[in-house]
């Protein structure tokens, strides 16, 4: 019989954390709204976003902490900066109709884990296996996301991330590329722009297009997405007292059943057939403050919960019985910078620490807006 230990670190291998945007001058912002201030085109913003998507198995090299990257529908704090700094008499906060923003994202996460297997001998309790197993990763992700005004008070996202990952361990080290899962997304604003909170309805649907962990032959490559579909609804609030904006978020997601798996884990000699992931709930908040027309900062907390997942097994051609995962929290402290170079360019700076151990070690992230009008 074989015991093996929790991981002493953080399980996740992605994340990126919410990063600064803000928006060039013929943009309108495309989140929370402002209640009046000295009036300054574009002033920067750091972010604060909060989103989910479910858990990879333990048999996968996913985990909870992937909810925490950002979704197409998030909160985008640089707008909320632009506008304690703007006076603004839109009646939604969302981008115009026919406005387009397109935005870069660079961001670099590193997870370091730590498991122990021990073995015992059958009958005499003997140990007879004691093994500690080490894994480094590194991840970078670059991602290009698009959001089109469809209406004033409706906007749509679309994400295409690509992930570079360089791994350590004892079955697999070297560099893995490719293409990771695309997002679609769409910000709703029920209600007018007023002196008090904005409110946004958010949905995201995120696809398999990444290279599954479910398709890979473990110990010879990583992989770049979840595996499967999954969708997340959520809302956001906002509410500004110039020069300071509070934020928050609330989301829930549900992932698609995977079957007719055949992956094969040679260290108990299973196979893999299919996977139910579990459900996850996020929630956020924070503030961004400014600290003149050219800078500011933010600090924000967020946190995924997943229930478990079920998985099921073939062992020597024998079905096993289902079998579920441990539930997983992953949270991330994160502190934002944003610069104004110019009145089109703000370049935001964010740093996230794990809090737990199914979160990222820690995350750094790079954000670069371009806006522009479709007519």
């Amino acid at each position: 019989m074989t015991m093996t230990t929790a991981n002493w670190n953080g399980t996740a291998l992605a994340l990126a954390c919410g990063l600064l945007t803000s928006v060039a001058a013929q943009a309108q912002p495309d989140t929370q709204p402002g209640t009046g201030g000295p009036a300054a085109a574009d002033a920067p913003a750091p972010p604060a976003t909060t989103t989910v998507t479910p858990p990879a198995p333990p048999a996968t090299a996913n985990s909870a902490a992937d909810a925490l990257k950002k979704q197409a529908g998030d909160v985008d704090q640089a707008t909320l900066l632009k506008d304690t700094l703007t006076k603004t008499e839109r009646q939604y906060s969302l981008l115009r109709a026919g406005r387009v923003a397109a935005n870069y994202d660079l961001n670099y996460s590193y997870v370091g884990t730590e498991s122990i297997d021990v073995g015992f001998t059958q009958g005499t309790g003997d140990i007879d296996l004691f093994r500690i197993e080490t894994t480094r990763a590194h991840t970078i992700t670059n991602t290009l996301s698009v959001d089109y005004g469809l209406l004033d008070n409706l906007t749509l996202s679309g994400t295409f991330p690509l992930v570079s990952k360089f791994t350590q361990s004892t079955e697999f080290s070297g560099v893995t590329f490719g293409i990771g899962d695309l997002q679609l997304g769409a910000r709703y604003q029920p209600f007018v722009q007023t002196a008090g909170p904005t409110f946004t309805v958010t949905g995201n649907l995120s696809l398999p297009t990444g290279r599954s962990p479910f398709d890979q032959i473990i110990g010879q490559n990583t992989s770049t997405g979840s595996g499967y579909a999954s969708g997340t609804l959520g809302i956001n609030a906002s509410q500004v007292f110039d020069p300071v904006a509070l934020f928050g978020s609330l989301s829930f997601t549900a992932g698609k059943s995977v079957d007719h798996l055949h992956q094969f884990n040679k260290t108990d000699n299973s196979t893999l057939t299919g996977i139910r992931p579990g459900k996850g709930i996020g929630f956020g908040a924070g503030f961004t403050y400014a600290l003149s027309y050219n800078v500011s900062t933010s600090v924000s907390f967020q946190e995924n919960v997943t229930t478990s997942s079920t998985i099921s097994v073939v062992k020597d051609n024998v079905q096993q019985t289902p079998r579920n995962t441990t539930m997983q929290v992953a949270a991330l402290l994160n502190f934002g910078l944003g610069i104004r170079l110019n009145p089109k360019t703000t370049v935001n700076l964010t740093a996230g620490i794990g809090m737990t151990t199914d979160s990222p070690n820690f995350s750094l992230g790079l954000n670069l807006p371009l806006t522009f009008s479709l007519f």
